[in-house]
C-alpha cells in the first residue's frame, strides 16, 4: 500500500489535488505561506496597521502586580499560553469572545500546527455589539509565533461552507514571543484589510497601549493554569 502513494504518478495527482483545494478556499498552504500573507497586508498603504508595544511580562509583574506565590515567565510559558489561547479563545480571551470553537488541526512536517477557528467577538469600535469572526490559524512552534489569518468562509467541520458579512471590516492578527527565555515578551500586532488609513481604529488601540498593565490572557494564564491569583496594585 506504501509503495502505492510512493509511485511517482500519484505522488504527482496528490499533489496537483492539494493544489487545486488550496486553490478553491483560497487557505494559505502553510505557516509560511500564511506569514508571507501577513507581511504583504501589513505593507499595504491602503490598510490600516497597528503594533502595540512589546510587553516585558517579568518586569511588569514585578513593578506593577502582586501574586500569591512568585512567577517568572519564560518564553516557553508565554508560547504554551499563546497555543492554548489559539485553540480556545473562549477561556484565554472572555473580555473580548463570547463564544468560539476551532477545529481541523494538521500537524506539518516541520511540527508546526494550522486550524481553522470560528467565535463571536466584539466590534473593535462598538464593544456592545458582537459579530462571528472567521480566522485560519498557524502556530510557528520554531518562532514562537501564531498569525491568525481573518476569512470571509471557511469550510466547517463537515465540509459545508460556512460565509460571514459583518460591519467590521477583515483584519489579521499576529501574536509572537519575543525576548530571551527568562525574559519573554508579549508581541502583538493587527492589520485591518480597509479601502484606506482608520483613524478611529489607530486612536482606538492607542487607548490599549497600557505599559502597566499585562494582557487579559497572560493574567488568565497566571491564574487559571499556575493557579496562582494575581491583583494590580
Amino acid at each position: 500500500m506504501m509503495a502505492f502513494f510512493r509511485h511517482p504518478i500519484i505522488h504527482k495527482i496528490i499533489y496537483i489535488f492539494s493544489f487545486l483545494l488550496y486553490a478553491s478556499t483560497g487557505y494559505a498552504a502553510n505557516k509560511s505561506s500564511a506569514e508571507e500573507e501577513f507581511e504583504k497586508a501589513w505593507n499595504n498603504p491602503a490598510y490600516t496597521q497597528i503594533k502595540l508595544d512589546d510587553i516585558d511580562v517579568n518586569e511588569t509583574l514585578v513593578k506593577y502586580y502582586t501574586t500569591s506565590t512568585p512567577v517568572n515567565f519564560t518564553r516557553t510559558m508565554l508560547w504554551n499560553m499563546e497555543t492554548k489561547k489559539a485553540w480556545d479563545p473562549k477561556t484565554y480571551i472572555p473580555y473580548v469572545v463570547r463564544d468560539g470553537k476551532s477545529w481541523g488541526k494538521e500537524t506539518l512536517g516541520n511540527g508546526d500546527e494550522t486550524f481553522v477557528r470560528s467565535s463571536q467577538q466584539k466590534e473593535w469600535l462598538n464593544e456592545k455589539v458582537y459579530e462571528p469572526v472567521f480566522e485560519e490559524v498557524y502556530l510557528n512552534h520554531q518562532e514562537q509565533k501564531a498569525t491568525f489569518l481573518g476569512r470571509q468562509t471557511l469550510n466547517d467541520a463537515c465540509g459545508n461552507c460556512l460565509e460571514v458579512k459583518n460591519h467590521q471590516p477583515l483584519f489579521h492578527v499576529q501574536h509572537a514571543v519575543g525576548g530571551a527565555e527568562d525574559h519573554p515578551t508579549n508581541v502583538w500586532r493587527i492589520v485591518f484589510l480597509t479601502n484606506e488609513k482608520d483613524q478611529r481604529l489607530i486612536e482606538h488601540f492607542k487607548k490599549l497601549n497600557t505599559p502597566t498593565t499585562l494582557p487579559g490572557f497572560v493574567i488568565i494564564y497566571i491564574e487559571q493554569d499556575l493557579g496562582t491569583s494575581i491583583s494590580h496594585i
